[in-house]
């Protein structure tokens, strides 16, 4: 798996209103100002879009949503911090003043079905949203796209033609990405490490990205997971798989059978490193693949 070709090679988941206080005799309180960032989380009640928003929250973002369903089903007290928004990314006029004061989006929206659902649903749906985004003036896009599976990319054709021609979208406006990350080269390139990220240090000395666009590229993302009344815990599998496949990665350049060892990444891992990427602009863009998504989320867990 490779970056475009043309590309350019780089190294490598509160909007709470402050209540009233009272202040004491000779004590002196510090109030935080409100968020100055807003994140559009596209998908934000789904499995992966609800680790977002709850990572986000938790890094004092202000939070909004976009869904078709609009209202959140989540039962968590977090999911009343959110905005939430009903709109079809498929209809232009019914959901963009959810971009208003945005200055980040994420999208997880994708699905599978027929082949020209699929690429409608993670093409063209994605399309529409980034291009409205860089229109409203947004300045970072982050797009939860999905690692390559081999024969899968053909059994799934309308699923991964329209998830790269969303990044080809991608790194066409937001031109300072079109990068592949490789997580690898964090170590053996001996960087020197910057510490003007409020995140944590990342090898880029005295650089900032103004506008980025970002692409994670997960393979299988487990964790527990709500489906009506029911608790999956895709993790019983995942975890295991992801602890040893982790530490095979040449197996993963095989021929035809190597994207069968592509390791899971932990849903909390990919909200975490999105968030990330959607926030700190010293984060790199480009493609990030499920190597430097946990090797980025080791680094903020340190």
């Amino acid at each position: 798996m490779g970056g475009p070709k043309n590309g350019r090679f780089l190294s490598t988941e509160s909007n709470k209103i402050d209540e009233p206080f009272k202040v004491e005799e000779a004590e002196t309180v510090n109030v935080p100002p409100p968020p100055s960032e807003k994140l559009l989380v596209l998908g934000g009640n789904g499995f992966v879009g609800s680790h977002i928003c709850r990572e986000a929250l938790n890094r004092g973002l202000a939070v909004a949503s976009l869904s078709r369903s609009g209202g959140s089903s989540l039962q968590y007290s977090w999911a009343k911090n959110v905005t939430w928004h009903k709109g079809n990314l498929l209809s232009s006029d019914s959901w963009k003043e959810a971009l208003d004061g945005v200055t980040s989006v994420i999208s997880c929206i994708g699905g599978f079905g027929s082949n020209s659902y699929m690429y409608k649903i993670n093409g063209t749906a994605n399309i529409n949203a980034i291009r409205a985004a860089a229109d409203k003036g947004v300045k970072r896009f982050v797009y939860i796209s999905a690692a390559d599976f081999g024969l899968a990319n053909y059994l799934l054709k309308g699923y991964y033609e329209g998830k790269r021609a969303a990044e080809t979208e991608l790194l066409t406006k937001f031109p300072y990405g079109g990068g592949f990350c490789d997580s690898l080269a964090l170590a053996s390139n001996n960087m020197k490490l910057s510490s003007s990220s409020s995140y944590g240090p990342l090898p880029f000395k005295d650089f900032a990205f103004s506008i980025a666009g970002v692409i994670l590229r997960p393979g299988f993302i487990h964790g527990t997971r709500t489906v009506g009344s029911m608790k999956l815990p895709l993790g019983v599998i995942g975890s295991p798989l992801e602890m040893v496949l982790q530490h095979a990665k040449p197996l993963n350049q095989l021929p035809l059978v190597g994207p069968l060892f592509t390791p899971p990444v932990n849903v909390t891992a990919v909200a975490k490193v999105a968030v990330r990427a959607a926030t700190d602009p010293v984060f790199p863009p480009g493609i990030v693949d499920v190597y430097g998504i946990q090797r980025f989320s080791q680094q903020m867990s340190r």
